[in-house]
Parts: structure tokens; C-alpha cells; sequence
């Protein structure tokens, strides 16, 4: 294969508290597609940063090429030749398609921006990228598989010979993950090299050639997909570490009743909503996107209003019926947009831990009991094995897993004898979902009923003791915990295909 076109050697970064690389290599041939795989907290952001510029490392070198380079800025990574697709895509949504793509840099002509040159540079990506929408066209009125094309587009106005895809389908359809797969395959014939970070082990083993894996900030193997396995990646980035599932389904039959929901309606968004939860049971809402399951979650605890319907929950002396906000005394709910709804982002570890138990920390005159408040957070930062620098560590600097973690053990302060969890796992790696998984069976075995919202199957037929499934607002069957994939695959289509 001759020589690697990207090489990163014994890169080392520290920060206050952590040390988040320790001696790490890579390396990335021309035309090919290399995964960086990793459990959350790994290090793949921070080895990427540094890469392109957004971090210094404390150690090490990168070589492009066979030269050595120096990167101490994202504007000399991009003189390098390199360019980064984030996650998190950074549109200004009325403005024009051709504006967001030359936003850090406009051509001008007499100082004046040379909106025609503009436009065609625009147009020639575009058409590259296979896309169909113009350069005049605004951000707001694209989808969200087209704004990724917009945030590829702008990373290819410089011309590199490296990019960095960063998680780049967590929010695409299937169509539009066939789309980007087209497009990083043209790019790799054309002898861009591409590093590829990502959750989903399938996608990989569809896009790239080789893996390189990282676990606690070290190089800890990889080579090519064509002589590893899933099972092999997994190993790699977790150890030991095995994806929990429970021993068997349980009957309900002879358990108490904790939640109890009747003809709950809200014009347009649920209709006549009815179920039970009992006392240590995973219950699993499951129904294709749109079907209303999160809606159904926001009514019950109080999120959302709700039309007419009866909400009863057991207190500890039988079932009472309790308006929708009142629930929010028994109910914790990790909802499904952690960063927008779940946490608070510039503050601490340790205040996000307890701000749903602060009557519980008040001391006597009523204040909050710092020593208290400390020794709890303390306690599930270790039981949830959540890696922080330190308590006062701002909750938006963590791991996309670490702050889940976070969310649930919140709730596990409070501890409330219902939880819903809303997309518990998504966007984590199979370490954290395992982790994650663990603690849902645990909080059942504890007794707690746990109502579970999740997009992928597999785990809803990992965790569920039964199924309610939901289409266009409506709860349409109940299925057993016995039920088979293509059962539930099969409920959900079909229900979908009779309206």
C-alpha cells in the first residue's frame, strides 16, 4: 500500500485532571476510509481536535504526506489540507445555501463580495455532491439529510486531501445514509482520505476499509475490516464488558399496578391513550418515528397538555388520580434531547446531579446542604462509573454517554418509583448502552417501573417485558414480551399501511 498519507505519532494531551491521550498513533492511506472507533470518552474528539487544530497536543507529531507539520490553529489545518464535518451542524438558517458555505470565506472583487463567483463556486460543489437544490436556496427550507450535504459542501471549498466526518448520521434517514455513503465513496476515488467516527459498527464494515480503536485515550488495536468482526471491534473498545440483557420476560399478572393511564387525548397529537405499568416491570413503547411515543411521554408527566384523560399513580396507599404536572413528583424522565431538555450545560456535574432532589438536600434551615448534596452526587458519579474530572466539571464538556449518565443519575437521587426513559442510548457507543441497559434492569429488580422509549429494536427487545405499539397517535396492539422482531416489525408496518 506504500506509505501512509496521515500519520499521527505518540500523541499525548493533558488536561486538569485527566490525562485524555496517552502516546496515541494513527494513520490514514490516501483514498481509503479509516474508522476511529472508540467507547465514549475514548479520546477520538480530542485526537481529532488536535488534528484539526482546535487543540495542541502535549507530545507527539503528525505527518502529512512525510512531512511534519505544524497545526496550532483550524486555519492551518485547512492550509493542510484538512477539513472536518461535525455532528453538530453549525447552520445559519436564513441565509442562503451559497452564504453558509463561504461563511469564513467570502470572494470579493474591489472589496465588495463577488456574489457571482460565489454562486458558481457554490453551484460546481453542488453539482459534485450530486445535490439538487441551489445556491440561493435557504438552510430553513432544506432537510435535515440536505443540510449535511450543505456542511460536506463547505468542507470541500477548500480542496483537502483529508476529512473528518464526525458521527455524520446520527440524525439521517436510511435514504439519506445511502446518499452520504454515494458521496464517500466518490470522494475516496478520487483520492481524498477519510476518517470516519461513528457509533454504528454496520456502518462501518459498509464505508471503510480499516479500523484503528481507542480506549482509555490509548491506541489499543485495529487493522483490516475484511480479517475483524463485530465481536472483535466490540471486545477492543470495551473488554470483558458484555451487553446485559435480562434473564427472562416476567408476567405482570401478580404485580401491583404503579401507573395507571386512561383515555388520555390530545387534539391531534395522542388519541384515547390507555395502558397500565406495574411494579418492576420494563414496559416498551414501540412504534416507527412520528408515531406519537414521545408525545405520549411529554402528556403524562406534564411536558405537554393534554385535552381530557385520567392519569392515576400509586402512592403508596392504592391508585390516585393526579394532574399531569403533579406526576413530576413521581415520575423521573430522561428525555429523549439530553442537551436541550436534560441537562443544564454550563453548570457543574455535581449541580445537574441534584437539581431534581434539592428538597431533599435542604438542611434545616433550608438551605442547600453542601456536604450532603456533595457525597450524593459522590455516590452514583462512582455507581454510574462516570468519567470526570471533578464535580464542578461543567456538564457540556463531557462524552455524549458521560452525560446521559448524568441524566439518569439525577433521577436515581430523587429515586421515584416510575421512570421513563426516552431514547436512553441514542448516539452512545455498545459500552454505555450496555451500562445503560444495566441500570433499567436494576431499577426494576429494585422494584421501579420503567417505561421505555427506544428507535432501535434490538434493544427494545432486550429490555421490554412487553410492548405496547403505537401508530398516528394511538396505541394499536399490545404484545408479549415473547414476541419475535418480525412480530413487532411487522405490528408497527402494518399498522402504519391501514391508514
Amino acid at each position: 500500500m506504500g506509505n501512509p498519507y496521515l500519520e499521527m505519532r505518540g500523541v499525548s494531551k493533558r488536561f486538569p485532571g485527566v490525562q485524555a491521550l496517552t502516546s496515541v498513533s494513527f494513520e490514514a492511506y490516501a483514498g481509503e476510509a479509516v474508522a476511529l472507533i472508540g467507547a465514549n470518552g475514548a479520546g477520538k474528539s480530542t485526537l481529532m481536535n488536535v488534528l484539526g487544530g482546535n487543540l495542541q497536543s502535549d507530545e507527539g507529531e503528525i505527518l502529512i504526506g512525510g512531512q511534519a507539520v505544524s497545526i496550532n490553529s483550524p486555519l492551518a489545518a485547512t492550509a493542510n489540507g484538512i477539513a472536518f464535518v461535525h455532528q453538530e451542524m453549525a447552520m445559519l438558517p436564513t441565509m442562503t445555501v451559497a452564504e453558509n458555505i463561504h461563511i469564513s470565506s467570502f470572494p470579493t472583487r474591489a472589496g465588495i463580495i463577488d456574489r457571482k463567483a460565489m454562486e458558481a463556486s457554490t453551484a460546481e460543489v453542488l453539482t459534485r455532491l450530486g445535490c439538487h437544490f441551489t445556491p440561493d436556496t435557504r438552510i430553513q427550507v432544506l432537510s435535515t439529510g440536505d443540510r449535511q450535504m450543505v456542511e460536506i459542501a463547505r468542507a470541500l471549498l477548500s480542496k483537502p486531501s483529508i476529512i473528518i466526518f464526525d458521527e455524520p448520521t446520527s440524525s439521517l434517514t436510511s435514504r439519506e445514509k445511502a446518499r452520504l455513503f454515494d458521496v464517500i465513496r466518490t470522494l475516496k476515488t478520487e483520492g481524498v482520505t477519510i476518517i470516519y467516527i461513528t457509533h454504528f459498527l454496520d456502518e462501518i464494515f459498509n464505508i471503510c476499509e480499516r479500523a484503528t480503536v481507542l480506549r482509555g485515550g490509548s491506541t489499543v488495536g485495529g487493522g483490516l475490516l475484511s480479517e475483524l468482526t463485530t465481536a472483535d471491534i466490540v471486545h477492543m473498545m470495551i473488554g470483558d464488558v458484555g451487553l446485559d440483557t435480562r434473564s427472562a420476560k416476567h408476567s405482570t399478572q401478580q404485580r401491583e399496578v404503579v401507573l395507571k393511564v386512561t383515555g388520555l387525548n390530545r387534539r391531534g397529537v395522542i388519541k384515547d391513550i390507555s395502558f397500565s405499568l406495574h411494579k418492576g416491570e420494563v414496559l416498551g413503547l414501540w412504534g416507527l418515528l412520528g408515531s406519537g411515543r414521545t408525545e405520549v411521554a411529554r402528556a403524562i408527566i406534564g411536558l405537554d397538555p393534554i385535552d381530557d384523560g385520567q392519569i392515576e399513580i400509586n402512592t403508596g396507599s392504592g391508585l390516585h388520580p393526579i394532574r399531569p404536572r403533579e406526576a413530576q413528583r413521581w415520575i423521573g424522565m430522561v428525555t429523549e434531547d439530553r442537551r436541550n431538555e436534560g441537562l443544564l450545560l454550563p453548570m457543574s456535574v455535581k449541580q445537574n446531579m441534584s437539581i431534581a432532589n434539592l428538597r431533599g438536600l435542604l438542611s434545616r434551615w433550608k438551605l442547600i446542604d453542601n456536604r450532603r448534596e456533595t457525597e450524593l452526587a459522590t455516590h452514583f458519579v462512582n455507581r454510574l462509573n462516570i468519567i470526570i474530572s471533578s464535580l464542578g466539571q461543567p456538564v457540556k464538556t463531557l462524552s455524549g454517554g458521560n452525560q446521559q449518565k448524568v441524566v439518569v443519575g439525577r433521577w436515581l437521587e430523587l429515586n421515584p418509583p416510575i421512570f421513563i426513559m426516552d431514547e436512553p442510548t441514542r448516539g452512545l457507543d455498545v459500552g454505555a448502552k450496555a451500562e445503560i441497559r444495566r441500570i433499567i434492569f436494576e431499577l426494576a429488580e429494585g422494584g421501579a417501573a420503567v417505561l421505555v422509549i427506544s428507535s432501535e429494536i434490538e434493544e427494545m427487545m432486550a429490555l421490554g417485558e412487553r410492548y405496547l405499539v403505537m401508530n398516528r397517535g394511538q396505541i394499536v396492539n399490545e404484545l408479549p414480551g415473547t414476541s419475535t422482531k418480525n412480530e413487532l416489525m411487522g405490528a408497527a408496518a402494518g399498522a402504519a399501511q391501514m391508514e
